[in-house]
């Protein structure tokens, strides 16, 4: 039995990261041959690293408000002590609005977005009262912060374009970058990809204009997710070795961790070609943040926020070479991950975990189990009103049932070509009307297959999709000479 080199501690054969310290193992599965330079981590960087906040990390720094609380001290006693001053400032006449905005981050912190909102336009009204510009684009931006961990897109937007208006007037050129983030990154969480585009494109060239090197780095690795939907990958190959440098340069551990996980789901998307790449840059990344300690600076939720994604396309990169146990073992790591990580988006994220389950149970043949993986994704996106996904699952949950129950399979075939139909997706439509005639076929269901093949062919002729529409033609004739001389 082998030791782990970390710990120390016995490890079995199998184990793809040791049970013992949660250090990643180069263990059984041909890891060590996929390391291609002789070595795994990188002699520049120092793991022994005592953890504070990067100046790069995005949720940190999306606030206009700096301010150093002591978060040790007890909230509402804290609070209580704000109140007080707040009205002596009020007895004295003093403005009270920073006062507020102390007082708003702390109800933030306890998670009480709605007396945060509250106190935040208490706050908005006093410097309004006062011609503040500055002080009321800064309100604009935090209550959009806070609207859209809420969930409410539409009102975040409108916040983050007021405070975006009123930053141009004064030129605050820093502050303006940030906000045009912010908006951008919402727009990234509706999948509006051509207005999240607009507006990170819009941070980078005033980055760039005012030789702002840091909001530069920053922005263009936002952009890199909407390089991915675009599949621009020399661009995005570009930009990662650029801002990799630069994060090693400074020593910001935190960007060359989220740099590292980018370059390893890039390498996993060109393909199989680039996987031994994908698996080094994101055991480089794990292997970072697992050295970093858990304290007051770095808590349990930080590490899952940088972990869940590094540990989803491990997972994703053994279910693509059928190491099927390696991959169940990091896609759960990383479905905990997502749990823990409290991300306001972190639902959605959830969702994709959970149909790549449901795909890695698919292909081992545990069809009841894919079902149910599918069906938690496909709820999620439900919720979340993304119509297409869960059509797409909703979907594949039929061609499974299909198997073992074809009752089942005609339901949410039925079912899927509703949604599919609203939707104007007339390729699928015409896909599963193609297969419900084949259904009944099979049922020896004549007139109803019929029925089914008829509406697909005039759906197949409208797309244009010649093959499909003489496939069709002849299976009709097959079941109905009489055809022939109705068409």
């Amino acid at each position: 039995m082998k030791k782990c080199p970390y710990c120390n501690n016995l490890i079995q054969e199998y184990w793809s990261y040791c049970h013992h310290c949660d250090k990643p193992l180069l263990v059984n599965v041909q890891n060590q041959d996929r390391i291609t330079d002789g070595h795994l981590y990188d002699d520049k960087i120092d793991y022994n690293i005592n953890y504070s906040y990067s100046t790069y990390e995005p949720k940190a720094n999306r606030s206009l408000y700096d301010i150093n609380l002591n978060i040790d001290e007890n909230f509402d006693a804290k609070i209580q002590n704000i109140d007080k001053t707040i009205d002596n400032h009020i007895t004295s006449g003093k403005p009270i609005g920073l006062l507020l905005f102390e007082k708003a981050s702390l109800y933030y912190l306890k998670k009480n977005y709605d007396f945060a909102l509250k106190t935040l336009e208490n706050a908005l009204n006093n410097f309004q009262a006062d011609d503040d510009i500055l002080n009321i684009a800064i309100s604009y931006n935090e209550m959009g912060l806070i609207q859209e961990d809420l969930g409410f897109h539409d009102n975040s937007i409108y916040h983050f374009e007021k405070s975006i208006d009123l930053l141009r007037k004064i030129n605050d050129v820093n502050k303006l970058i940030k906000v045009y983030n912010n908006i951008a990154n919402v727009y990234y969480l509706i999948k509006d990809i051509e207005h999240s585009y607009e507006y990170y494109d819009k941070a980078l060239n005033l980055a760039v204009k005012e030789n702002l090197i840091p909001e530069e780095i920053k922005t263009s690795s936002n952009l890199v997710d909407i390089l991915f939907n675009l599949k621009d990958y020399d661009k995005i190959d570009k930009i990662l070795k650029r801002n990799l440098e630069y994060f090693r340069q400074i020593g910001d551990y935190y960007g060359i961790i989220i740099t590292l996980i980018k370059i390893g789901k890039l390498n996993y998307l060109i393909g199989p070609d680039k996987f031994d790449s994908s698996f080094k840059n994101l055991l480089k990344a794990l292997e970072i943040i697992n050295r970093i300690k858990v304290n007051d600076k770095f808590s349990v939720e930080n590490k899952a926020k940088l972990e869940w994604e590094c540990l989803f396309y491990l997972g994703k990169l053994y279910l693509a070479q059928n190491h099927y146990n390696e991959s169940e073992d990091y896609l759960f790591r990383s479905l905990e991950a997502i749990r823990i990580s409290e991300i306001g988006s972190s639902d959605i994220q959830e969702s994709i975990i959970l149909e790549s389950l449901g795909n890695l149970f698919e292909k081992k043949g545990d069809f009841k189990k894919s079902i149910e993986y599918y069906k938690l994704a496909s709820e999620l996106y439900y919720k979340f009103g993304d119509d297409l996904n869960y059509a797409e699952l909703k979907y594949k949950i039929a061609q499974i049932f299909l198997k073992f129950d074809e009752l089942e399979s005609i339901k949410n075939f039925e079912e899927t070509l509703d949604i599919f139909k609203d939707l104007n997706y007339f390729k699928r439509v015409a896909e599963i009307l193609h297969k419900l005639g084949d259904i009944y076929v099979n049922r020896n269901v004549i007139e109803l297959a019929i029925s089914y093949f008829q509406q697909a062919k005039e759906f197949f002729m409208d797309l244009n999709d010649d093959f499909n529409v003489k496939l069709i033609k002849e299976k009709i004739i097959s079941l109905d000479d009489s055809y022939t001389d109705k068409t």
